[in-house]
C-alpha cells in the first residue's frame, strides 16, 4: 500500500517504443507451449471472474514470503494433491526466473517450496489460452513424400471427430514461429488488462485508477514477455521499461500506475504485431515456403534434411527422411530444439538442452541427450524416443516407445494408442557431464510411472461432443523385460576427446537387469555352442556365409543398414 501519493510516479508513457531491435516485445513462448495443462478444473471460461476470489483464498493461506504449497492449491482449485503437485512441476519447468526457489528445489521439497502467488496466478490466467490451429500445409506433394496417407488406427475414429481432425491437419503443417508468436501477442494484448491487474496493488484513491504496479509485481510479467532476441540471455524486464531502468538497487523503485504500464505495453504489443504481420504477409507474398517461419527459422522442409541454426530461438530440425543426422554439444549447448515432420530416420541429440519438441514425426528413432526442463512429443506415429530429461510429456501419438530416465512422472496426454514405455537403454560418453550441467538426476527415474490426464485438449480452438472432455487418455504399457535391448550409439566423433560416462547411469529395474543378463548368457552360450561345434572346413564357411546373409537380410528390414552407410560417409 503506498502512503503517500506523491511518491507514485505519474510521468506519462513513451509515445512510441524504442525501435531499438533488443526493445522488441516476445511472448515467452515456453509458457504456451509446455505450460498449459489439460486439467479441466484450470481452464476459466471467464479467468478474471474465477481468478480473483482464487487468489485471495491462496493469498489468505500463503506464507510471510507469499508462496503457496501444493496443499493450499488443491483446496483452493478444487483438485487432488497429485494434480495440484503436477501444476507446481508444470509452473517450475517454465518459470522466468532460474533463481526461484521452485526451480532450484529437490524433488522431495517442491510441496512444501510451493510457488510464488504471482507467478501461479499468472500460470493458472493463461490456461484460458487457445492454441493456434494447424493449417494446411502449402506444399502437400512434399508432405505426401513423407507422410504415410492413412493408418492403420483411423478406422478407430468417427469420421467427424475433432481429434482426429487435429492429428490430421497437423502432421501435415505445424504453425510457423511467426503465426505462432502472433497468436500469442494477439492473446495477451487481450487479456492484458486483467493479467496487470491481479499484480496491481491499490494506491491511494478508489476504485482502478487508483491501482499501482511495484518493480517486483513488474518482474512477473517476464512469466509471458521478454524484450531482445529471443532464446539469448535477457536482463531483467524492469530494465526494458521507462518505468523502472536504471533505478537505485539500494532504493526501493517507486510503483507506478498500473494504467501507465498498461498503455506502455499495449504500444510494444502493437508495434511488434504490426511487425510480424508485415513479415507474414511479405513471405505469403512472395515465394512458397514449405512453412513461414520468422527470419531465425527459415524454412527447412523445402529442402530435404535441412537443419535451420538459430541464435534467437529454437534449432529447428524439420524435413529429415531416410538418412541420419547427428548434432552435438557444440551445436546445441544450452538451446531449445525443435524436430519436426521426421520420417524413416535416426537423429541424434547428443547435447545438453533446455527444452525439446518432437511433432509429427514418424517411423524414427530419436535419442534426446539431456534435456533440463522439458520435452515435449506429439502427433508422432512409430516413433521411438531415447531420452534422459527432468519431465517429459507424450500426446496423441501412436504405436511409440520411450526409452526414459526421467525425474518426473511422464504426462500422457490427449488421443493416443499403443504406448510402450521402458527404462533408458543408452549412454554417450559425454551424458553424464550434460544430465549434470542441466540437473537431470540419475538416482531417480519415475518412468514406469506415467500420468494420464484427458483424452481431448481443452486448449485446443476445436469444438468438442459433450461428455467427450471428461474422457482420459490411454496410458501406456511397459515393454516386456525379455523384449528389452540397450542402444548402441556409435562412436560419431572419434577424434573428439572422450568424455567419462562408460555406462548407462540410470540404474535398470532387477527384472530388465535379469532380462539382459538371459540374453547375454544365452549369446555367449551360442558362440561357443557354435565354436566348439565339430564342422569341416567348407560346412565353417557355409555356416558362416548364412549368419551373414541373415544378418544382412536383418539390417535391410530393420533400415540399420542406413546407419552403416551413414558411418561409412563420416
Amino acid at each position: 500500500m503506498i502512503e503517500d501519493q506523491d511518491l507514485v510516479d505519474q510521468s506519462p508513457p513513451p509515445s512510441a517504443p524504442d525501435p531499438n531491435p533488443n526493445s522488441v516485445i516476445h511472448p515467452r513462448r515456453v509458457s504456451f507451449e509446455h505450460g498449459l495443462l489439460p486439467i479441466q478444473k484450470l481452464v476459466f471460461a471467464d479467468p478474471i471472474q474465477t481468478l480473483a476470489p482464487v487468489k485471495q483464498k491462496l493469498a489468505d493461506s500463503a506464507s510471510d514470503n507469499n508462496r503457496v504449497g501444493s496443499d493450499a492449491i488443491a483446496d483452493a482449485l478444487g483438485i487432488s494433491g497429485e494434480h495440484a503437485r503436477l501444476v507446481l512441476e508444470t509452473l517450475g519447468s517454465v518459470l522466468h526466473s532460474e533463481s526461484d526457489p521452485l526451480v532450484r528445489a529437490k524433488p522431495e521439497e517442491v510441496d512444501s517450496v510451493g510457488a510464488d502467488l504471482r507467478d501461479l496466478v499468472l500460470f493458472l490466467y493463461v490456461q484460458s489460452y487457445k492454441k493456434l490451429l494447424p493449417r494446411t500445409h502449402k506444399d502437400s506433394a512434399a508432405v505426401a513424400d513423407v507422410w504415410p496417407s492413412t493408418s492403420a488406427f483411423d478406422g478407430y475414429l468417427s469420421a467427424l471427430s475433432p481429434i482426429q481432425l487435429v492429428r490430421s491437419n497437423s502432421r501435415r503443417f505445424m504453425p510457423s514461429q511467426a503465426d505462432d508468436e502472433a497468436h500469442q501477442l494477439s492473446y495477451l494484448q487481450k487479456h492484458l488488462a486483467n493479467i496487470i491487474s491481479l499484480l496491481a496493488e491499490p494506491g491511494e484513491g478508489e476504485g482502478e485508477e487508483s491501482l499501482v504496479l511495484s518493480m517486483e509485481a513488474f518482474e512477473h510479467l517476464g512469466f509471458l514477455v521478454q524484450f531482445g532476441d529471443k532464446g539469448s540471455d535477457v536482463s531483467p524486464l524492469s530494465q526494458a521499461t521507462p518505468f523502472f531502468a536504471n533505478s537505485d538497487p539500494d532504493m526501493p523503485a517507486v510503483p507506478v500506475p498500473a494504467s501507465q504500464v498498461h498503455d506502455w505495453l499495449l504500444q510494444n504489443i502493437a508495434s511488434a504485431l504490426e511487425s510480424i504481420t508485415e513479415r507474414i504477409s511479405g513471405k505469403e507474398n512472395g515465394p512458397s515456403n514449405a512453412s513461414d517461419q520468422d527470419d531465425a527459422m527459415s524454412d527447412a522442409c523445402a529442402v530435404p534434411n535441412k537443419v535451420a541454426p538459430s541464435d534467437r530461438g529454437p534449432c529447428l530440425i524439420e524435413g529429415v527422411s531416410k538418412t541420419s543426422l547427428v548434432k552435438q554439444a557444440s551445436d546445441l549447448r544450452g538451446r531449445s530444439v525443435k524436430v519436426v515432420n521426421c520420417h524413416d530416420s535416426v537423429i541424434y541429440l547428443l547435447a545438453p538442452l533446455r527444452y525439446a519438441t518432437v511433432h509429427g514425426c514418424s517411423d524414427t528413432t530419436i535419442v534426446v541427450g539431456a534435456v533440463g526442463k522439458a520435452l515435449k512429443v506429439e502427433h508422432c506415429e512409430r516413433v521411438h524416443v531415447i531420452a534422459a530429461a527432468k519431465r517429459v510429456c507424450i500426446a496423441n501419438c501412436r504405436e511409440c516407445v520411450f526409452f526414459l530416465g526421467v525425474n518426473q512422472r511422464p504426462l500422457i496426454v490427449g488421443d493416443n494408442h499403443k504406448l510402450q514405455v521402458a527404462p533408458y537403454n543408452t549412454y554417450y560418453s559425454h551424458l553424464g557431464e550434460h544430465m549434470s550441467e542441466v540437473g537431470v538426476e540419475p538416482s531417480i527415474n519415475k518412468w514406469d510411472k506415467p500420468l494420464t490426464l484427458g483424452a481431448v485438449d481443452p486448449h485446443d480452438s476445436l469444438s468438442h461432443p459433450a461428455g467427450v472432455a471428461d474422457a482420459q487418455a490411454e496410458s501406456a504399457a511397459c515393454v516386456d523385460p525379455d523384449q528389452f535391448i540397450n542402444f548402441l550409439i556409435p562412436n560419431w566423433f572419434s577424434g573428439e576427446e572422450i568424455g567419462s560416462t562408460k555406462d548407462n547411469p540410470f540404474p535398470l529395474p532387477d527384472p530388465y537387469m535379469a532380462a539382459q543378463q538371459r540374453n547375454l548368457k544365452n549369446l555367449e552360450e551360442t558362440r561357443r555352442s557354435l565354436r566348439e561345434t565339430p564342422l569341416e572346413e567348407n560346412r565353417k564357411k557355409e555356416l558362416s556365409s548364412a549368419l551373414h546373409v541373415y544378418f544382412k537380410d536383418w539390417l535391410y528390414a530393420s533400415g540399420n543398414i542406413r546407419q552403416l552407410y551413414c558411418l561409412q560417409g563420416d
